[in-house]
């Protein structure tokens, strides 16, 4: 794949408009950018479980670059914002708390297939999410971020998913299986890495509460979604698992998902916390 589809100089950073930045969105920007500027890491941990297949890992370095790419484009949108927003200092904060397995030489999936599916569950993921948060955005060069970001994460989907149809017929996982590591993946979302991401980019003095921070952040997150994400979101994860988006269950399932989502996002506010870890970002 070609690596970058666009660069920083394609952001309107001459629109910035300071009037239209939200608060909420800022505090996410800083902690997304943490998260992607790591890829790195992933590349390296999937070069390894993926040694013998030079086709994949040339692909697995492309997405590394425009990951990082990703990162820089949000921590510049963070720093206008806040000149003081110090990302190579916050970066590294998070580096030394939170560290994937880089040295795995078996995907922790329990196998290649696994892996794919894992990587287009991680995609699911951020498309829907900077699509939603570029939908909500009034800010334009904040807007252009976050749709060039999702653009490019549907095609990492499209990347993981091709290379994922080829090991489905090396490895052959049946439906159950595939839908268990979907699953699973999903489930994590709630984990360690995003809740400290949220931690080291936004707050200061203050010790880290896994609790505290996977409410502040999700909570927030959550907010930008609205159905027409949450359909695209579960028919990209019917795809990856095997199973027709134009079915009855998908209609079920999609719909579920947002009273879920919805229910899950009230309960979130209710356990947040007096203390704001945030309250001292900018």
């Amino acid at each position: 794949m070609p690596y970058k589809h666009w660069t920083l100089d394609d952001i309107p950073w001459d629109r910035f408009d300071r009037t239209k930045v939200d608060r909420d969105q800022a505090l996410l920007a800083r902690a997304a950018a943490m998260v992607e500027y790591n890829a790195p890491d992933y590349v390296a941990y999937l070069e390894n479980v993926f040694s013998d297949d030079p086709v994949f890992v040339e692909a697995a370095r492309g997405w590394g670059v425009e990951e990082v790419q990703h990162g820089q484009a949000l921590a510049r949108w963070a720093n206008i914002i806040d000149p003081e927003f110090d990302f190579e200092t916050r970066f590294a904060r998070f580096r030394s708390g939170f560290r994937p397995n880089v040295n795995a030489t078996q995907s922790i999936r329990g196998s290649r297939t696994g892996e794919l599916i894992a990587r287009c569950m991680v995609e699911v993921g951020t498309s829907s999410y900077y699509s939603a948060l570029g939908d909500a955005t009034e800010e334009p060069a904040f807007k252009a971020i976050c749709r060039k970001i999702a653009s490019d994460e549907l095609r990492h989907y499209k990347l993981f998913y091709d290379h994922l149809k080829r090991y489905l017929d090396l490895e052959g996982l049946n439906l159950l299986q595939r839908l268990r590591i979907a699953l699973g993946r999903i489930i994590e979302t709630e984990d360690d890495e995003l809740s400290y991401a949220f931690y080291a980019a936004n707050s200061d003095d203050v010790p880290y509460d896994h609790d505290a921070c996977n409410c502040a952040y999700m909570a927030r997150a959550y907010a930008y979604y609205k159905a027409p994400h949450v359909d695209r979101a579960v028919a990209m994860i019917f795809k990856a698992c095997g199973l027709s988006p134009q079915t009855r269950l998908y209609n079920a399932t999609s719909r579920g998902t947002y009273w879920l989502l919805g229910r899950r996002q009230k309960k979130l506010r209710r356990l947040a916390t007096n203390t704001d870890i945030s309250a001292q970002a900018a």
